[in-house]
């Protein structure tokens, strides 16, 4: 397929906010995308491989720089002169190569394929040397590129693509595309089937030969499953009320989701509730593993929490959340921050799904296969009861023990992959919180100065897929100025500024990535931000590096927190 092709549907897809719109653009697209050029799919995703895959192209914003520079014929500087004041790199990319007088040799068109393997070899390019390689690779292609060519492989290789589009928008395109007389049926198909394999370009193929194909896509250790969610309650009593009497409780552990799998080969791949693949920065987790667990292959969901090696205390989230991007320093980092696995549900065993089966049915049989050592791999700490008072004990004991509070499960619910059902429900203090996405901050003075200090927080919109977001007031408080457990400012103003897209004097923009529990007195009405609402006394509790983007909360759930403290 044509590059050029594909670029046009971007644009097409930029030019709108409205979602039905988007859907009717790709289902139109998607109709001419033959069965080997599939991989497009993941381009319409701003990606090179499912988004499961550990593969990353890793490219640096000034490597960018320096290979526009280079295949426009200018300087570095020009290049950042135009970026500020455009504010994307990919419309600077744009005109650059619009005003570029010689465009060097072409060697024939453009192809999606051709970009899909020279942005796959980009990512091979590791260590020593490779700067200069990736350089002249890059710049090659933005010299054979068209204007608008060039403006989307900028962002695709900034993984800022700028298009709207989410995993929802292109499930429902796909049901569109291939079953326009049963949209509803056929989209809630192509979720299930990409929640039990979320790669978007064998679902468009399965779809493509119907909707028995789709029903045939399974569980497949190695490739992870969509986390089942949990929905809020304030009380036992409506613990009870929805998920019926007698009901399990387990600890809500303050840690993070780690889906287990071991494939019949005997590897071993953790992955978080994002879909990254964490197998690397966790060895230990690994050995416990295959210490602990009897069965030839498996996927189980569980909770890592961290603990302090000295005193044994459990620690909160923040204190091990760093290893789960950590690279280097690995034995070191785990010797340091000890995780415990906390195992609660069984998706499958030794080649048959589990996920069909009742609760009740699913925990005995994890527990047969775990060998229960503390500190190491446990199975989730458990009560199965009618009584209010058993579980109120058991919540307070879960609270004494540093953890959130509870988890509330129907006995007899199967696991919904991506969803949250009413089959299992969490427990927490009455104090409210929100898990919101930082759009913009400011430069903080005095003893501040050099971090970014002063953090805007923003909820996603309901409409268009989630896709939006929308502000909900400032927070500066809960983050320490040195390095220690919970979240600092350095810290954040580290992982801020590659995400920068705007600066205007102290105030900058970045892009919507990194994600932040916060605590807060109550919700506002207020002018002054675009949600409509404002945070009262926001506080930084954690630090969500676990958490995928489409988890964050909704401006519904905004409202809600609003009307209910009235």
């Amino acid at each position: 397929m044509r590059y050029s092709e594909l670029c046009k549907v971007y644009e097409e897809l930029g030019a709108t906010t409205k979602r039905l719109e988007k859907i009717a653009i790709l289902s139109e697209f998607l109709k001419k995308v033959r069965e080997n050029d599939k991989e497009v799919l993941y381009l319409l995703l701003g990606n090179l491989y499912p988004s499961y895959d550990p593969r990353e192209i890793g490219i640096s914003t000034q490597t960018v720089i320096k290979a526009l520079a280079k295949a426009a014929g200018i300087s570095d500087e020009k290049i950042v002169s135009e970026w500020k004041k455009i504010g994307d790199l990919g419309q600077v990319a744009e005109l650059l190569i619009t005003k570029k007088k010689q465009s060097g040799l072409f060697h024939g068109e453009l192809t999606t394929e051709k970009i899909i393997s020279d942005l796959r070899e980009l990512a091979k390019m590791q260590g020593k040397g490779t700067v200069g390689k990736k350089i002249d690779l890059i710049a090659g292609l933005l010299s054979n590129s068209k204007p608008v060519e060039a403006k989307y492989l900028v962002r695709i290789l900034l993984a800022d693509l700028r298009i709207g589009v989410q995993d929802s928008t292109l499930r429902d395109s796909i049901a569109d595309t291939f079953f326009p007389d049963n949209k509803k049926i056929a989209s809630e198909k192509v979720q299930h089937a990409y929640d039990l394999n979320p790669d978007i370009a064998l679902i468009f193929e399965k779809a493509r030969h119907g909707l028995k194909e789709l029903d045939k896509v399974s569980l497949k250790p190695g490739s992870p499953i969509k986390a089942m969610l949990a929905q809020k309650v304030d009380s036992i009593e409506e613990g009870f009320e929805v998920v019926g009497k007698p009901a399990v409780f387990e600890y809500k552990y303050d840690g993070f989701r780690l889906m287990i799998n071991k494939d019949e080969k005997g590897n071993i791949s953790l992955f978080t509730r994002r879909l990254d693949n964490v197998t690397n920065q966790f060895p230990d987790v690994v050995s416990f593993i295959r210490e602990f667990v009897n069965a030839k292959s498996f996927m189980i969901d569980s909770e890592a929490v961290g603990y302090d090696p000295k005193t044994k205390k459990y620690l909160p989230f923040q204190s091990v959340s760093q290893r789960i991007k950590r690279k280097y320093d690995i034995d070191k980092t785990a010797k340091d921050f000890p995780v415990e696995l906390n195992v609660f549900d069984l998706l499958m065993l030794d080649g048959e799904s589990y996920i069909g089966r009742p609760f009740i049915e699913r925990t005995k049989a994890l527990r047969k296969i775990i060998k229960n050592k503390e500190y190491k791999l446990v199975c989730a700490k458990q009560l199965i009861t009618d009584s209010e008072k058993e579980a109120k004990l058991f919540f307070n004991k879960a609270l004494k023990d540093n953890q959130e509070g509870l988890m509330v499960k129907n006995l007899n619910a199967v696991y919904k992959p991506g969803s949250r059902v009413g089959y299992m429900l969490k427990l927490k203090p009455e104090h409210r919180d929100l898990d919101l996405v930082i759009v913009g901050a400011e430069y903080g003075t005095g003893k501040r100065a050099g971090w970014l200090s002063s953090f805007i927080l923003a909820c996603k919109s309901d409409k268009h897929g989630g896709g939006e977001f929308l502000e909900v007031g400032r927070v500066g408080t809960g983050i320490k100025e040195k390095l220690d457990i919970g979240v600092s400012f350095l810290e954040l103003t580290n992982l801020l500024k590659p995400l920068i897209t705007k600066s205007s004097g102290k105030e900058v923009k970045v892009k919507p990535k990194i994600i932040v529990s916060v605590i807060f007195q109550e919700i506002q009405k207020s002018p002054t931000y675009n949600s409509g609402y404002a945070l009262r006394f926001p506080r930084v509790t954690a630090l969500r590096m676990d958490k995928p983007l489409n988890e964050i909360n909704s401006l519904k759930d905004i409202e809600r927190e609003y009307g209910e403290q009235k």
